[in-house]
């Protein structure tokens, strides 16, 4: 019986794929980042039908490539020098010196973006499978889509070769991760810092708090959704719906902030949190 592959045996072509430029798709990052706006479906069933197309075109005798994670790192890179454009922006407007800049450009990439990716897609990596597999407390709940009968067990691999059997991938949740934080940058990073005049106009301007507590609802909510999106095309997951509950709660926060007057701008400094450590 052949030795099973070490964890940085596994890693190990992740890593070198980081570096192979000509080899990247980033007319096809590009495509996501547009229809991660206007149609986020298709970029999640663009890697289902990736995923079956790898399936069954695999060489006989030959160790399938079928993962649902797509080993092109160009999304991240592309989103990443967005990033630094967009810091370079922002430090030219509020920061006083070029090493404030360098600092922001370091947060808004490494932080903001790969620190919270990683981050979140961890908490996926171990949550998911557990809440929403065949065994999960979420497989227990009636099917809030019909029956569910039709999926197959899931198993769990770090950037593993699936297979006859379908695996929650810590890259895949990475990559929805990634994706999820393309309409956040837009949301937060572009759109705020154009409205940035008028978002501060005036702590107790109706129009202003409402403009920016709906800028933030706007984020969140993409973000929310394009995670689920994600999960959902996973047919080896059950009730995935389960994960829109926050949008929920996120809508009754903004109601409520409205109500009371309070700006996520003005009153609870968000601008400033985004340059913390700067």
């Amino acid at each position: 019986m052949p030795a099973l592959p070490t964890s940085a045996q596994r890693l190990q072509p992740a890593a070198r794929v980081l570096f192979k430029f000509p080899q990247m798709d980033f007319e096809m990052a590009i495509w996501e980042m547009t229809s991660l706006l206007i149609a986020p479906k298709k970029v999640f069933k663009s890697i289902y039908y990736h995923k079956r197309e790898c399936y069954f075109n695999r060489r006989p005798g030959t160790k399938t490539k079928n993962t649902w994670h797509r080993p092109d790192p160009s999304f991240t890179y592309l989103l990443s020098f967005f990033l630094l454009l967009t810091a370079f922006a922002w430090g030219l407007a509020y920061t006083p010196s070029f090493g404030a800049i360098v600092r922001l450009t370091l947060l808004f990439v490494f932080v903001h973006f790969i620190g919270s990716s990683l981050l979140i897609s961890t908490v996926g990596y171990f949550v998911i499978g557990k809440l929403f597999g065949p065994n999960g407390a979420a497989a227990s709940l009636a099917g809030l889509r019909g029956s569910r009968g039709r999926r197959r067990g899931a198993a769990q691999g770090l950037f593993m070769q699936p297979g006859e059997k379908d695996q929650l991938e810590f890259g895949y949740c990475f990559d929805v991760s990634n994706r999820a934080f393309f309409p956040l940058y837009l949301h937060l990073y572009v759109v705020q810092f154009l409205l940035l005049p008028l978002l501060t106009r005036s702590p107790s301007n109706f129009l202003a708090t409402f403009l920016g507590n709906s800028l933030y609802l706007s984020a969140l909510i993409y973000y929310t959704y394009i995670t689920f999106l994600g999960y959902n095309a996973l047919p080896f997951l059950h009730n995935t719906e389960l994960l829109l509950l926050p949008i929920l709660i996120f809508a009754i926060m903004w109601l409520v902030s409205l109500i009371a007057g309070w700006g996520i701008v003005m009153q609870g400094r968000s601008v400033e949190g985004l340059f913390w450590g700067v």
